[in-house]
């Protein structure tokens, strides 16, 4: 299982930068982004091109030099999920503040984007 370093903690969480991406299920469509601290925040995430194929955020290139990826195709990109009150049905993922992962460094950064119209909510079951 290969750290992820994070080059800017996730807002909210200043005290954690290394986290580890664990599978949630053997299909590949649900992880954990969880803390490698044993009080660290654990977050549940979908790989977006799975969820919104035709989502494609602009990763800036200051977020692709910082995590070292030279080609934006190359990113593995995920969407955090809010599951409200327990309700796998009413989950929806944020798909103005991406996760993005550079698999050849190891780097990653929510990258919090400036285009209004990426909602903070889209449902995964439509």
């Amino acid at each position: 299982m290969q750290v992820l370093s994070f080059a800017e903690p996730m807002p909210g969480f200043p005290a954690y930068r290394d986290y580890v991406l664990i599978a949630g299920d053997t299909a590949g469509l649900l992880f954990w982004l969880q803390s490698v601290a044993p009080d660290g925040p654990r977050f549940l995430a979908v790989p977006a091109r799975e969820f919104f194929p035709d989502y494609a955020p602009a990763i800036p290139v200051a977020v692709r030099d910082e995590l070292g990826l030279a080609d934006p195709a190359e990113a593995r990109v995920f969407c955090l999920v809010s599951v409200p009150d327990g309700v796998p049905a009413e989950a929806t993922a944020n798909l103005r503040a991406p996760v993005v992962v550079a698999p050849s460094t190891h780097r990653a950064r929510q990258v919090v984007l400036t285009d209004g119209s990426l909602p903070l909510r889209r449902r995964l079951r439509r």
